[in-house]
Order: C-alpha cells, then sequence, then structure tokens
C-alpha cells in the first residue's frame, strides 16, 4: 500500500513495514486472547503471583487507593517510569527505532536549511531537547513524579518537621502570661515556658528531676495544668516558683498525696490526654485512611457522651470502660478531670487504692455513704431530681405528668421537713409521711405551728388532701423507697451524719469516686441508685460554677437507668464541659420510644461484636449513608454474522464449552448505608467493635471497624 509512496529500501518503507508487522503480530494476539481466555488466566494465577512478587508486605496486597499511593508502590512507580525513559531515549538514540522517531524533525524542517550547518544544527538539537522533555513529561505523568517530590522533596521535609497549628486553649497556645509572644519550641522536659517566663530556677530544679528520673508522666501533666492557671493570673508566678523549688516534682500534689496509680492496664498519653483502646482493622469497610491507625479517647471526645452496646462478654469492660476509668483518674490526680465510676459490687472496675472516694451501698465496710438528695439544700431541686431516681422508669406510663405530679408530692413533704429540722429526712422518716402517718404528719404540722411556717403549712395541707384522691403518686413513691428501707441498708442515706455523706456537688474538685451498687439480692434497688446517681450527675454538673475541670460519668450497665429526664441531661452535658460513659447490653433495656433520643444525645457510639440485628438497625439509621461507587456487570451472547467470526465462535465454544459473551459493566454511585444491620449482627469479628466518634467542636469522624486486641 506504501510502496508508491516510499520506494522500497528508504528509512520510511523500513520503518512502516515495521509498524505493520507488529499491528498483525497484536492483531492475532487479540484473537487469539479472547479464543483462550487470556484475560481470565492472568486474573487467576498472574496477578496473585505479581502481587507475591512486587508487594510482599501483607499491607500492600489490597490494591491501593489512587488519592494516596503506599510510599513503597509510589518509590517503585517512580524508578520503573524513569528506567523505561532512559530505555526508550537509549532505543531511539542507537536506531533500534529507525528514523521514526525524527518524522516530525525531518517533515517540520524548512528544505532551505538542508545542508546548512547552523540552522540544521540548531534545529536538530531543539528537537533532541523536545523530545527528551517529551519523554520526562510522559514518565513524570506515569510515575507520580510531583507526589514523590511533595512527600520527600525539602518542601515535604520541611512541612513534616515544621509544628501543625495549635488549637485556642490548648497547653502550648501562643501567649505565656498574657504577652502575646509565641511558646518556645523544645524539650518539654527543660520546661523552656518556665524559662521564657523569667522563672529560670523552677525551669532549672524541674529539669534536673525529669533528667534523673524522678519525675512521670502524672506529675509533668499536673504541674502544666498549674503553669496553665499562671497564664491567667501572672500574680501567681511567685509562689508557683517557691512551691516548684520547695517540693520539685511533688510540687502542686493531688490532695491525697498519690503521684501516680497503683497499676497501670491501658496505654496513656497524658499530654494529649488520651488512651488507646484499639487499632483501626485493615477492612474494606473502613476508610482507607484509618486503616491501621491506632483509635484513642480524650476528654474532647467523651465531652459528647459515649454509648456502648454489647452482649455480656464482648469486651465492654475490659477494653473500653476499665481502660476509660483508668485514664481519667491519672487525669484527675494532675489536676484535671473528676470522675464518678457506678457499678455493680465485685466488678473490679479499678482498686480501691485508684479512688478518694470508695461508697459501697449495703455493705458494713464502707468509709462513705451516698447523699440521697444530691447535696441540695433547695426542696423543689431535691424533690425532682430524687423523683428521677425513684419512678423515673415508670413516669411515662403513670396517669398525667407523672414525673411532675411525684416530684410535687416529694416537694410538699421535703420543704416543710426541711424548715423544721433543718435537714431532709431520712428514708424511713420519708417514707413514714408519704404513707401518711397521722404521727409522723402530725409532729410536724406542730412543729411547722411553733416555727410561724404558715406558707410550709398549707403546703402539708394540700398533701394530705392529695393523699386521698384517685392517681395520686405518694403511695408509687412509698412503695419504692420500700426498696431502700431495708436492713441492708439501714446505715445508709442518713441525713443526720453529713460528715461521712458524698455529694455529687463536690464534683468542682478533681475527685475520683467509686460508687458501688448492690447488685446481688437488691436488683431493682441498684437500677433505682444508677437512675439517681445519673440525674444528680447530670444536675449538678451544669450547675457547677466552677467548669474548668471536665467531669465524667463512668456507668457500667445503665440497664432502665434511661430515662426521658436523663436523655434531655446527656444533651446539656457537651455545654458544661463534662460527659457520659454508658454501656448497655442491648438497646431493649432502654424503652422503645427512647431508643432513637438515646443514640441521637450521646456523639460517640460503640457497637461490639454480637448485638442482635434489631440493635444493628438502630445503630445503622443513625450512622447515615454514603455515596459510593457501583460496578454493574452484565454477560450478553455475542450472535456473529460474519462467516468468519461465526467460525471462530464455534472454535471457542468448542475449546470452552461455553457460548461467546462479552461482558457490560455500568458505573453509577448509589446511597448506602455504611453499616448496615445485618453486617453489625454478623460480620463484627469478636474482639472488635464498630465505634464513631464526634468532638465537642462539632468534628465527626466515620464508623470505624476498631480490634480491641491491639
Amino acid at each position: 500500500m506504501f510502496l508508491d509512496v516510499w520506494p522500497e529500501g528508504t528509512q520510511e518503507w523500513l520503518a512502516a513495514s515495521y509498524i505493520y508487522y507488529a499491528l498483525c503480530v497484536g492483531a492475532l494476539a487479540v484473537g487469539f486472547g479472547r479464543i483462550g481466555r487470556w484475560p481470565e488466566l492472568w486474573r487467576r494465577y498472574g496477578a496473585p503471583l505479581w502481587d507475591r512478587l512486587w508487594r510482599p508486605a501483607p499491607a500492600f496486597l489490597r490494591p491501593p487507593e489512587p488519592e494516596r499511593l503506599p510510599a513503597p508502590v509510589l518509590v517503585r512507580r517512580g524508578a520503573l517510569a524513569a528506567a523505561g525513559a532512559v530505555t526508550v531515549w537509549t532505543l531511539c538514540w542507537n536506531g533500534a527505532f529507525g528514523g521514526v522517531w525524527l518524522w516530525p524533525l525531518f517533515h517540520l524542517t524548512p528544505e532551505s536549511w538542508q545542508g546548512q550547518i547552523p540552522e540544521s544544527f540548531y534545529a536538530t538539537y531543539t528537537y533532541y531537547v523536545l523530545f527528551a522533555g517529551f519523554l520526562l513529561a510522559v514518565a513524570g505523568r506515569v510515575g507520580c513524579w510531583p507526589e514523590l517530590r511533595r512527600r520527600y522533596g525539602p518542601a515535604g521535609r520541611a512541612a513534616a518537621e515544621r509544628p501543625g497549628p495549635v488549637p485556642p486553649g490548648a497547653p502550648d497556645a501562643p501567649g505565656p502570661l498574657g504577652t502575646g509572644a509565641p511558646e518556645p519550641q523544645g524539650d518539654p522536659a527543660d520546661w523552656p515556658q518556665l524559662r521564657a517566663a523569667g522563672a529560670h530556677d523552677a525551669a532549672e530544679r524541674l529539669a534536673a528531676e525529669a533528667h534523673a528520673g524522678a519525675m512521670n508522666d502524672v506529675d509533668h501533666s499536673r504541674i502544666e495544668r498549674a503553669w496553665q492557671s499562671v497564664h491567667t493570673r501572672p500574680g501567681r508566678l511567685a509562689a508557683f516558683t517557691e512551691t516548684v523549688l520547695r517540693h520539685g516534682a511533688a510540687a502542686c500534689a493531688h490532695p491525697s498525696g498519690a503521684r501516680d496509680l497503683p497499676v497501670r492496664v491501658a496505654r496513656h498519653d497524658l499530654v494529649t490526654r488520651q488512651v488507646r483502646i484499639g487499632t483501626a482493622a485493615d477492612d474494606d469497610r473502613n476508610p482507607h485512611e484509618h486503616r491501621g491507625a491506632g483509635c484513642a479517647l480524650d476528654p474532647g471526645l467523651l465531652g459528647t457522651s459515649l454509648l456502648a452496646v454489647g452482649p455480656p462478654g464482648s469486651g465492654k469492660t475490659d477494653r473500653l470502660v476499665r481502660p476509660v476509668l483508668e485514664s481519667l483518674c491519672l487525669q484527675a490526680l494532675a489536676g484535671r478531670t473528676a470522675v464518678v465510676a457506678v457499678g455493680a459490687a465485685g466488678e473490679g472496675l479499678a482498686p480501691d487504692e485508684a479512688f478518694d472516694i470508695v461508697v459501697k451501698i449495703g455493705r458494713p465496710d464502707s468509709a462513705y455513704d451516698l447523699d440521697l438528695y444530691g447535696g441540695t439544700e433547695d426542696p423543689d431541686e431535691a424533690a425532682a431530681v430524687l423523683a428521677e431516681g425513684l419512678i423515673g422508669d415508670v413516669a411515662a406510663g403513670l396517669p398525667g405528668e407523672g414525673s411532675r405530679r411525684a416530684a410535687m408530692a416529694l416537694a410538699q413533704i421535703l420543704g416543710p421537713y426541711h424548715a423544721v429540722h433543718g435537714r431532709f429526712p431520712s428514708v424511713p422518716e420519708l417514707r413514714e409521711l408519704l404513707d401518711g402517718s397521722a404521727e409522723a404528719v402530725a409532729a410536724l404540722r406542730a412543729g411547722l405551728a411553733a416555727g410561724g411556717h404558715d406558707a410550709l403549712a398549707r403546703e402539708l395541707d394540700a398533701r394530705e388532701r392529695q393523699a386521698h384522691r384517685p392517681g395520686d403518686a405518694g403511695p408509687l413513691l412509698a412503695d419504692r423507697l420500700a426498696l431502700l428501707d431495708r436492713p441492708a441498708f439501714a446505715r445508709f442515706f442518713d441525713t443526720t451524719r453529713p460528715g461521712r455523706t458524698f455529694s455529687l456537688r463536690t464534683l468542682e474538685h478533681p475527685l475520683r469516686v467509686r460508687i458501688d451498687l448492690p447488685e446481688r439480692g437488691h436488683a431493682e434497688a441498684s437500677r433505682m441508685l444508677a437512675r439517681l446517681v445519673l440525674a444528680q450527675f447530670t444536675e449538678s454538673t451544669v450547675a457547677r460554677a466552677d467548669r474548668s475541670l471536665f467531669a465524667c460519668l463512668v456507668l457500667d450497665d445503665a440497664t432502665h437507668a434511661v430515662t426521658p429526664e436523663a436523655v434531655r441531661g446527656l444533651g446539656r452535658l457537651r455545654s458544661a464541659n463534662a460527659g457520659a460513659v454508658l454501656t448497655l447490653r442491648t438497646l431493649d433495656d432502654v424503652p422503645e420510644s427512647l431508643r432513637s433520643a438515646l443514640l441521637g444525645s450521646v456523639g460517640c457510639r460503640m457497637a461490639f461484636s454480637g448485638v442482635t440485628t434489631w440493635d444493628g438497625a438502630r445503630f445503622a439509621e443513625v450512622w447515615g449513608k454514603e455515596w459510593v461507587e457501583a460496578r454493574d456487570i452484565t454477560d450478553r451472547q455475542v450472535i456473529a454474522h460474519e462467516p468468519l467470526t461465526r467460525a471462530t465462535h464455534l472454535l471457542r465454544r468448542a475449546v470452552t464449552g461455553r457460548a461467546v459473551t462479552a461482558q457490560s459493566v455500568t458505573v453509577r454511585k448509589v446511597e448506602r448505608e455504611r453499616w448496615s444491620a445485618s453486617e453489625l449482627a454478623h460480620m463484627v469479628p469478636p474482639g472488635h467493635a464498630v465505634l464513631s466518634v464526634t468532638s465537642v467542636r462539632g468534628a465527626s469522624a466515620p464508623p470505624v471497624l476498631v480490634d480491641l486486641m491491639r
């Protein structure tokens, strides 16, 4: 076809001949490849072998995401592209392709330049430079050289070494002592911020303690917390320096004198106030950037509250509650947190030595008692909290506004009693008044008359009138109080001995408190006390005047403790620098009308392995959906009309035993659940959980499968 244009034996004829030969060989290879199913052979046997040869590490067996290639794959790709460019240039320069690569030069060079040395020389070498640049551009595009330069070039190394932005209010935020100067960078063990403020002697003492091994991470965090208070009040600098010079690493100690916990079971970072609970699994359902990353919790996340659901034995207590509680206790020793842990007696959340106050309800060896009224002096507030604890789980089923009526009934008794005796009644006294005992009511009325409390006497009269109406909340309150008026609790809830009574009003101090509930033998009383503690916690933390300390309630097994008021209270904790950690065996322990509201009121949600499909459906609903790329592959039979094609199809059918088909691929964007109910119920391995978190600033992360054993 091209003999008339290019005579035989010329360079053009030779190059065109080789191109024609290559096209013929390619056509034959494509034809025999379709007949012999070579692509299928490659997918089955060639690709796995290629992966084993070029991707020996297990982390690189999966195809990398196009957004960010793994470092070894990126380096190999760039090196292979460079080698390919050098090989093509060498072959062209040595004449392996003849003059094919010089065609643009021959056709674009004017005939007047032929034989002219300056013009021909300049044109030739200019073409060489342009061709080499073209090869480098193609190789750079294929080998991702710009990405290599961004990662490993001078600018990339400088960006990696440059510290990131510091959020406002963080320990390293700019402006020590209100001067507006940036915090000095250096070894934290040398305390450069103290040196920059002029406290060189204190910095030298602390640095010597740190290098001698006499300072631990709790000491560093505690002294740094004290130094932050100097930021706001520079007048404290002299007192701070004197304290550090006198006590060294033990300065600004916790009131208990403890500088560490007796034992640690988790990995902690007190600089960031984080505790590690596991590792994001290398699973296709996890976002690519999260796979293999460590998962940790801190007050910035717990401030939105956390709800964990899983059957017994799934690891809620061992893998979640204990590490989080241990971290909060360490932060309490550093003067940053107040924590209250509530669980059944014998659960062993942490040893007694790890707490400042241990309330063992129902046990004679308990050194502390629990204030039934939350430490308040307001009868109306005490009545509302106590009513929530006593009948909060059944208030929705009472006629009318059950919780309001119960709180009113209690307030009509607590107000007059507090006015007469200067304290609230004990459990037996309150039960007797709610039962309508004539002697108790008469004695209280006489006290009101003697003190001239006419308004409160009318309150008592109203209580007597309502006691005879149908649907009165007094008998129900008395029945619930009877669960606490047992011989096992005879020495508890005594309002006559305030010295040994613990009140949640003290959470303005960095306390570590553990409350053991009498689950064995008094299950209903334990649930009632759990509701009472949860109600008192939400009320007391919101009412705190000083919210600088993060307050957290850890409630292991919140069965029947979630009420409408509790759900509303959880939503208010975020603004009060407080949070709660609640665990449930199943969402069935929560009234059906509150399940969605409970999941919506917390910012961190955790579904352990073994949850039911019904629980999984609730989590799938709250986690929502995401847009994914779906590929639909359809096989259709190919009908041949040409004789040669029909013969090829007959031969292929004889070899494979199947009709000739062609695949049609349809790619579309669809919206699917992040985790379906079936996946949560059946695809979460033992020792794993699916966790989603939200920070108090509003940042959120998608649900991630976490390996709690790593």
